[in-house]
């Protein structure tokens, strides 16, 4: 057999995953990590596989044959560029990079026009599925040059997840549109896992459902209209028990979340394209206001919160009220994240297929989830709907389920409980099913302190109005 045509850089946990899943389609893959150390453990731990290595970047390129197709799999930013301009000198024409990373999608751009001008091919491939997926298979969204894809497309297919015998990974589109749709996806996964804390938060403190009870709410969730990863791992996370036995685990975690940076790049973008996402940029904030724990302590002595009652409600009945509540809120959630897809793919004329990205992350990613089935089809049947709530589809189950996530938030208000997630998907659904919004006070404002002009609604052109008389 021949010199290996694939080899993976970094071999952390994704890099050494994904670097296994490749061997095991039966294709040779050269390994490299800076730390030998790393590439040592690893080979050690996997003898016996069809894998080659080299103590230096000079030899591990030398351990394979061109053209080669390199999959970089280290820390976004600096760490990645570094990889680049060390490999770069060494390559040939024809060879490929692949960078795996969570990159921000205009690092990707650049990188491609720099690899370009060394006559290198450069993919910006997007990777979901966390530590599990990178080795069974995860969901693969690659953007860049079209020919360079067609090189690579036959292994990314062979070690992408598979769903009704489709492989989840298509071409996204040039430039960094790959690793945009990742971030949009990443996004999307802020809100939804905020709203499923949310539904957690009310569900502990508002009826007193405890981890056993919650474990098995969700895992009934998941036989339903929600069945998804994250709501099969919510269950999972309510049953484990603190190594001790004393309670459950999820009790003992400390309430500060972290964040990569996806999620505020998300928010970011939105706001330059004009796109609102509310619920997205809210889980976002969430997450930020988790970080600060010592200020919320001491303002949880001194800000004062509603007088609480003990809830007489049907309990019932209100699990079912976050369950629907929960679903609306998703329904937007993926609205909001589709219309920022939109937006990017006229922006930058990438042609982004909608339905054909929702079928991709219908296996392998963290977002994975029946519901997907029904998005994926509401763009087939047309992929120019100008939101997600417009479909016919989804516009029945958000008729059918509205009142529900009202009343939740009626609830939550009521009872001090910061569910801003669902608060931001109805005034989202809200805004957008108005007829009239409030913002002509805002342009007679803008125009009284500023002269910024403002049309009107019984005639054409634009008016200034002197409003102090």
């Amino acid at each position: 057999m021949g010199k290996p045509k694939v080899g993976v850089v970094g071999l952390a946990v994704m890099g050494s995953n994904l670097a296994r899943n490749i061997e095991s389609r039966g294709i040779p893959v050269a390994v490299f990590n800076r730390s030998y150390d790393v590439t040592e453990k690893f080979l050690e731990q996997n003898k016996g596989k069809n894998f080659v290595t080299g103590k230096t970047v000079e030899e591990f390129v030398s351990a394979m044959e061109s053209p080669r197709q390199i999959l970089i799999m280290v820390k976004a930013g600096g760490p990645t560029d570094a990889v680049i301009d060390s490999l770069l000198p060494l390559l040939q024409k024809g060879d490929i990079l692949i960078d795996g990373g969570n990159a921000y999608y205009p690092d990707t751009i650049r990188r491609e026009k720099k690899c370009k001008e060394a006559g290198i091919g450069f993919i910006g491939l997007g990777v979901s599925g966390g530590e599990e997926g990178a080795l069974n298979g995860p969901s693969l969204m690659p953007g860049g040059p079209k020919e360079s894809w067609q090189i690579v497309a036959p292994l990314l297919e062979k070690i992408a997840a598979r769903v009704d015998g489709q492989a989840c990974t298509a071409y996204i589109g040039p430039d960094g549109s790959g690793h945009f749709v990742k971030m949009v996806h990443n996004g999307i996964e802020y809100g939804d896992m905020q709203l499923i804390a949310e539904a957690y938060h009310l569900l502990r403190d508002v009826t007193g459902c405890k981890p056993p009870e919650l474990a098995d709410i969700f895992e009934r969730w998941n036989q339903g209209a929600l069945s998804s990863f994250l709501i099969e791992i919510t269950s999972k996370v309510f049953r484990r028990k603190d190594d001790d036995g004393s309670s459950y685990l999820v009790d003992k975690v400390l309430d500060k979340a972290g964040q990569k940076g996806t999620g505020k790049w998300t928010a970011q973008v939105a706001l330059d394209l004009g796109v609102a996402i509310p619920t997205l940029s809210m889980a976002v904030d969430a997450r930020i206001l988790s970080s600060i724990k010592e200020e919320r302590v001491k303002a949880s002595k001194e800000l004062p919160g509603p007088k609480l009652q003990d809830f007489t409600g049907d309990r019932t009945q209100f699990v079912d009220q976050v369950h629907d509540a929960l679903y609306c809120s998703k329904i937007m959630a993926y609205a909001q994240g589709m219309a920022l897809l939109a937006a990017a793919s006229r922006e930058w004329n990438w042609d982004l297929k909608l339905n054909e990205i929702a079928a991709l992350w219908k296996g392998g990613c963290i977002i994975r989830a029946k519901f997907l089935d029904q998005i994926r089809r509401a763009y087939q049947e047309n992929p120019a709907l100008a939101n997600l709530m417009l479909d016919k589809v989804m516009r029945d189950e958000l008729s059918k389920r509205i009142d529900n996530l009202r009343a939740v938030v009626k609830i939550a208000s009521e009872r001090g409980i910061p569910a801003i997630a669902f608060n931001a998907s109805l005034a989202y659904y809200d805004s957008y099913r108005s007829e009239q919004l409030p913002q002509n006070l805002t342009q007679g404002q803008r125009d009284f302190f500023g002269a910024h002009t403002y049309e009107r609604v019984d005639r054409a052109g634009v008016f200034h109005t002197e409003w102090e008389q």
